[in-house]
């Protein structure tokens, strides 16, 4: 299950790639477990994704909660909140 994965703002900065394709193993079914899958990964990603308060998602270009499930899924979105201005 290959997943375009992209990344804004801080998130992106300390991973240190726009976006990437990934295929997660089987047991990463939810947004917040691709999110502790990749933190695993560690380095920049462990940085990204230390506090997962100040992430957001979208999947397929929709925004949800981390509990979402990605099955089926083609993109993932993570981001820090997005304020108005």
């Amino acid at each position: 299950m290959a997943i375009e994965l992209l990344y804004f703002a801080w998130v992106r900065e300390a991973i240190g790639v726009a976006g990437e394709r990934v295929d997660p193993p089987a047991e990463v079914a939810t947004v917040a477990d691709l999110v502790d899958w990749l933190a695993a990964r560690g380095g920049g990603y462990a940085t990204a994704f230390a506090d997962r308060q100040r992430l957001r998602a979208a999947v397929d270009q929709a925004f949800v909660a981390l509990d979402t499930p990605i099955a089926g899924a083609r993109e993932v979105a993570i981001f820090p909140p997005v304020t108005g201005g």
